[in-house]
């Protein structure tokens, strides 16, 4: 058997967009796009037909229908007691289409501080204590006697975790790479420091979200780009327009869920996007924050992925990490970049922090491969769309009307603003206090950046990804107490 027909299937950005079609043709069409596109790998298991209803809010008899419909074509081959898998051997018609796909599909590959920074409402910490830390152990352990492994790498990575991640990112973001335009980095800041490096000269123009990702904001200045805001309002996001009207050079943004203001884009906006930038010939970085961790709505099809469907995939450059799915000391992201890109991303990682540890790359490659990862994902997005509502009513109930969340229902944050006397800095300091780590909105804006633009209101990022459950209310009721005090 296919060493890929281990490989289970996350729908990703699945989604049912044929309106003069019943329910189940839509499906019927959506499964079969991913599948000639190459976009779910051969052999690959889907989601149990009522997994599938679920995630999509339809009935598990159309699921059922449109998965015995792709079985009788030949998309899909059905195996009792087993469940549902793409077939190895697809209809000959659609393998002589034009239509888009990955290139070269790969072949599946056989496996060979302080603690006060993680403390409750620490932002962008996930649930520490839920990740499978056994498991992630043997797989170490399977790879730490390998003597190959001791030895000088490969500067661009594992070719291993390549595939593994190429065949990953296709099928739960629809983004459109090989192996050869992966470069594994040592988490999103140094992707993000390769990238800007290589697209941007000194005093070149970039656009970017305020407030927005104060890690970003350190890279560039090293870099001295000039940095223009494009200011992003709660709820609403940044004008496109604004973008649109603008000739700088690059764009950065967070358009699955922007960080911290906590908007999305939605698909029109991305395509407007791509254009202004093939038509101007611009980069986009695109860190794709969050993406695993939608809990209002579908996700959205990655801005990469849309790019590669219109010819614009030449100008974007998408950016991720391991350290939200899980955990931040894996210290381990990724670029994907045009083939363009590939030598001159290397010779500056090559220049600056040379190749990533051989081992942890390998036992990710199997963690990945082997359906660890995308089980943990699912597990871990139950788990933060319930500590997200937990907090959400926790607020309402000790906040009332003083406070009110502003970030959409996604990731492992929310955004609080209000209008009244409480100062930000002296709230994150006085929780610090009590050993409760906020980070104040002033954080994540760029004084230099911002010229004179200022605020009518305060805000505060509390990330409840690493707060048990059973703990987020009664610390949600101290803040209040603590924000209580500081009211004139």
């Amino acid at each position: 058997m296919d060493g890929s027909s281990l490989t289970p299937i996350d729908v990703g950005d699945l989604t049912l967009e044929l309106d003069n079609c019943s329910l189940q043709e839509q499906l019927f069409h959506a499964i079969r796009n991913k599948i000639i596109r190459l976009l779910w790998p051969l052999g690959g298991k889907l989601p149990s037909t009522r997994k599938l209803a679920g995630e999509l809010s339809i009935s598990r008899n159309t699921v059922i229908a449109a998965y015995e419909q792709l079985v009788a074509e030949g998309y899909l081959e059905s195996r009792p007691g087993a469940g549902f898998f793409v077939s190895v051997d697809l209809p000959e018609y659609y393998l002589n289409t034009n239509e888009v796909g990955p290139k070269n599909k790969p072949t599946p590959i056989t496996a060979s501080p302080p603690q006060l920074l993680n403390q409750p409402f620490s932002p962008g910490i996930p649930d520490l204590a839920q990740f499978p830390i056994e498991k992630w152990q043997r797989f170490l352990q399977r790879h730490s006697g390998r003597v190959s492994l001791l030895g000088s790498q490969d500067v661009q990575g594992s070719l291993a975790l390549r595939t593994a991640l190429a065949d990953y990112l296709a099928s739960s973001r629809s983004v459109s790479c090989t192996p050869q335009r992966i470069i594994i980095t040592s988490g999103a800041q140094q992707a993000l420091y390769i990238a800007s490096s290589v697209i941007l000269q000194r005093n070149d123009s970039l656009l970017m979200e305020q407030p927005g990702y104060a890690q970003m904001s350190k890279v560039l200045s090293l870099r001295d780009v000039n940095v223009k805001p494009l200011m992003v309002k709660e709820r609403d996001g940044f004008d496109v327009q604004e973008v649109l009207s603008s000739k700088a050079k690059a764009l950065y943004i967070t358009p699955s869920n922007q960080y911290p203001m906590g908007t999305t884009l939605n698909t029109e906006q991305r395509l407007t996007l791509i254009r202004w930038a093939v038509e101007g010939k611009r980069w986009i970085i695109e860190d794709d924050y969050d993406s695993e961790f939608q809990f209002a709505h579908r996700p959205y099809t990655s801005l990469q992925g849309l790019a590669s469907d219109i010819g614009g995939s030449e100008r974007v450059i998408y950016v991720g990490s391991f350290s939200k799915v899980m955990f931040n000391g894996l210290r381990l992201g990724y670029l994907v970049v045009p083939e363009s890109l590939v030598e001159p991303c290397l010779a500056v990682k090559d220049a600056t922090g040379g190749d990533t540890p051989a081992h942890t790359q390998e036992a990710l490659a199997d963690f990945i491969r082997e359906g660890d990862l995308l089980r943990h994902i699912r597990k871990m997005r139950r788990l933060y769309q319930e500590k997200h509502q937990l907090t959400c009513q926790s607020v309402e109930r000790y906040f009332g009307d003083c406070v009110e969340v502003v970030s959409q229902a996604a990731g492992l944050h929310v955004t609080l603003k209000w209008r009244n006397s409480v100062n930000e800095d002296d709230f994150v300091q006085r929780a610090k206090n009590k050993g409760l780590v906020l980070r104040a909105l002033n954080y994540y804006e760029d004084s230099a950046v911002k010229q004179g633009i200022t605020r009518d209101w305060s805000g505060i990022v509390l990330g409840f990804g690493n707060v048990a459950k059973e703990k987020i209310e009664p610390n949600i009721a101290e803040l209040a107490k603590i924000f209580g005090s500081l009211l004139d």
